[in-house]
């Protein structure tokens, strides 16, 4: 049976950003899902099925589709994020209880995402917690190489001078937890509460269980709350 790692030595707290700083059932990344469903038919002049297909087979096997579409076809990545980034933020409804608690956990907070920092800063926005985060470490910063590549995490620990051992990392995919994990992050993955449907791959809901899980929640303001109260 494995031991989680805990939080007591944490001074640099990581977070995602898509589906983890905010509910799964508002399904806000559908409308980005959606919008690259369009471009990749659009580039590739294939059918709605088939640019589905193709989509999500690149998600899968490089980490975003975007990468994919870089790899197999030359697309041009700032082409491609200010096309599917395009979206309309206003499900996103500010969340005071969860800046309140963010606030509250000593060091350091920061945001590592696949997506970009335009998607990122108006995420924020709306959640009310722009002030919350030192930086956004966004996939330009990572050379275009998404979660779960190796090379984007140590990239991001070292721009940013965050020790390992001392951070903890919250991310709504497993499979983006294992290298933190390797690298001594202590890992939390947030999953959905079940109270809505939510429209996600089976691979993306997988996880809850492993080894490089240390703690899961299905509530992410309340799992904070409680942090900031042993602070």
């Amino acid at each position: 049976m494995k031991s989680p790692r805990l939080f007591d030595h944490i001074d640099s707290w990581v977070f995602d950003l898509d589906n983890t700083l905010y509910p799964h059932h508002l399904n806000l990344w559908q409308q980005v899902d959606a919008r690259i469903s369009e471009f990749v038919g659009a580039w590739l002049k294939v059918s709605t099925e088939e640019a589905r297909r193709i989509q999500k087979d690149y998600y899968l096997r490089y980490g975003t589709t975007m990468r994919g579409m870089m790899t197999e076809h030359g697309v041009r990545a700032d082409d491609y994020l200010a096309y599917v980034h395009r979206i309309d933020h206003s499900p996103l409804e500010p969340n005071p209880a969860m800046g309140a608690a963010i606030a509250k956990l000593p060091g350091r907070k920061l945001i590592l995402t696949n997506g970009s920092t335009d998607h990122a800063g108006a995420v924020l926005a709306r959640l009310g917690l722009t002030e919350q985060f030192e930086a956004v470490f966004d996939i330009i910063a990572a050379e275009l190489e998404p979660k779960p590549a190796p090379q984007t995490y140590r990239k991001f620990l070292s721009d940013h001078a965050v020790d390992p051992t001392r951070a903890a990392m919250f991310e709504d995919l497993a499979r983006n937890l294992v290298v933190p994990h390797e690298l001594g992050m202590t890992t939390v993955l947030v999953v959905p509460d079940g109270s809505r449907e939510v429209v996600r791959e089976d691979w993306e809901l997988e996880g809850r269980d492993a080894s490089h899980v240390d703690h899961v929640t299905d509530d992410l303001t309340g799992f904070l709350q409680k942090l900031a109260e042993k602070a």
